[in-house]
């Protein structure tokens, strides 16, 4: 045998070799394109502490934030379709394909989905002066006075924001948006009555509701929220169906990432979700676990894309 069929037959072995090595078995990454402590971090260091332990190998988590996620999401976008380059991330990822004129990938096209992770819901508050007890009341108050009540939002494009644009779209009202640079003076200047209303995660909204510094007239927007199930969704109370301002996270792969890679992510991510402390822990921040199929997620990633492109062009949102 020659040279060259020597060398052929070597690179073919290794191939081979290759293809047939278990997954996963070296250091899998979690690239989160927010900062340290946000509730898509904490769901991906919970989910990576638990599947390094199962799987007998690392899971490193790296942070790289900036661009309204799209700095992160790239590099995901552009990495080796093996399954050891994972992106963690929220709905933002189709709703940037919405706000920004150009993107340097595309969320359907460039990514595999691999499982739904998890769900945030938001509630819509009031402050006491606006003297609105609720959805109905805050409806019929805004169609009598058009442009008179204000909302926070922590910025242009922000859920937030988005959550509120979907509601008056749905409702035909009309109030007048007031953008912050983040969440907290947003808050606070709701506290004190400079702006009436806000959609907020029900946990940062809990206790300022318990102190009687705002009030929550709906939790949830397809489903009641389990923190607060004595508090009607936002479709139970305004009445209508399709209404789903939830904060949705999901668990994506580059695009052509191997199918049987994608199974065994997908049922681990599955078993490590359904466990009571993992539970409680993303509980804590607000978070329902989901899970469910790559499927699923492939189908929630393509509506929401057309949703939320049609709520940001009917009311020309533009990014900060």
């Amino acid at each position: 045998m020659n040279k060259l069929a020597l060398a052929v037959l070597a690179l073919a072995l290794g191939t081979s070799a290759l293809a047939q090595e278990p997954y996963p078995s070296r250091t899998v990454r979690l690239i989160v394109p927010f900062t340290p402590g946000t509730g898509i971090d904490i769901l991906a260091r919970t989910l990576g502490q638990r599947l390094g332990d199962d799987w007998k190998v690392g899971v490193v988590i790296e942070n790289r934030p900036g661009a309204s996620g799209n700095i992160g999401t790239e590099m995901v976008a552009k990495a080796a379709p093996d399954g050891y380059t994972l992106l963690p991330t929220a709905q933002t990822m189709v709703v940037n394909r919405a706000l920004f004129a150009s993107l340097p990938y595309d969320p359907v096209k460039d990514f595999t989905p691999v499982v739904p992770l998890a769900v945030g819901q938001l509630a819509l508050v009031v402050h006491p002066s606006a003297n609105l007890k609720s959805v109905s009341e805050l409806v019929a108050y805004a169609k009598a006075n058009p442009g008179k009540l204000n909302y926070a939002s922590p910025g242009n494009g922000t859920p937030h924001h988005l959550a509120m644009e979907l509601f008056k779209s749905k409702t035909g009202i009309e109030i007048v948006h007031v953008p912050y640079k983040g969440t907290a003076q947003a808050v606070q200047d709701l506290v004190g009555g400079q702006v009436s209303v806000m959609f907020l995660p029900v946990h940062v909204a809990l206790p300022q509701v318990e102190s009687g510094r705002l009030v929550m007239l709906a939790a949830g927007g397809a489903a009641r929220s389990n923190v607060t199930p004595n508090v009607p969704s936002l479709a139970e109370a305004s009445g209508i169906r399709d209404i789903d301002t939830d904060i949705w996270y999901g668990l994506y792969a580059p695009a052509q990432t191997p199918a049987a890679v994608v199974d065994r992510l997908n049922a681990d991510v599955n078993r490590v979700l359904k466990l009571p402390d993992v539970a409680d822990t993303l509980g804590r921040q607000g978070l329902t676990p989901t899970g469910g199929t790559a499927e699923a997620l492939g189908e929630l990633t393509k509506s929401d894309l057309a949703r939320w492109t049609a709520v940001v062009r009917a009311a020309k949102i533009q990014p900060d």
